[in-house]
């Protein structure tokens, strides 16, 4: 079961990230996104995290896929990824401190920078869903909370969004 959605805010060549300020992640750059509650679709989660992290009032946003975590055969947890896309004149300025850490925009080559140790595993995903139509799902095969591998494989909408 796909327990958590995430969402990539893109503005031009910008995303707005977000440093969590509470685990999983706290302190490291990630998108913005959550738990989904019960009786709630993957998007009405998604749009209703953004709304809750950013208080930006988002309409639509694009499916892109499906992230999992495994560790040897085990399921540690999964999200669904979307992307959402704001018109560059939208005023929203940052950094901004929220409830769950600090809101900031980011540029692209910034965020996917080889040496950036500052962003979640990003760097393996973001790339493909900025600029492909498929969706994937993206596995990270941990061992002793180490990343030992990384795959991709495309992915059949099952789900209504």
């Amino acid at each position: 079961m796909v327990e958590y959605t995430i969402c990539f805010i893109k503005k031009g060549e910008k995303i707005l990230l977000l440093n969590r300020d509470f685990p999983e992640w706290m302190g490291v750059w990630n998108g913005v996104g959550g738990k989904i509650e019960e009786d709630e679709t993957p998007l009405v989660c998604a749009l209703r995290e953004i709304r809750e992290e950013t208080n930006i009032k988002i309409e639509s946003v694009t499916y892109k896929g499906k992230v999992t975590w495994t560790e040897g055969s085990n399921y540690l947890g999964a999200m669904y990824a979307f992307i959402a896309e704001l018109p560059e004149s939208y005023p929203y300025n940052t950094p901004i401190k929220v409830d769950e850490g600090i809101l900031d925009w980011k540029d692209i080559s910034w965020i996917l920078h080889p040496n950036n140790l500052g962003i979640a595993d990003l760097k393996y995903y973001l790339p493909i869903m900025l600029n492909e139509s498929v969706n994937y799902e993206y596995t990270f095969t941990y061992k002793e909370n180490k990343l030992i591998g990384f795959t991709t494989a495309p992915l059949e909408q099952s789900f209504t969004i």
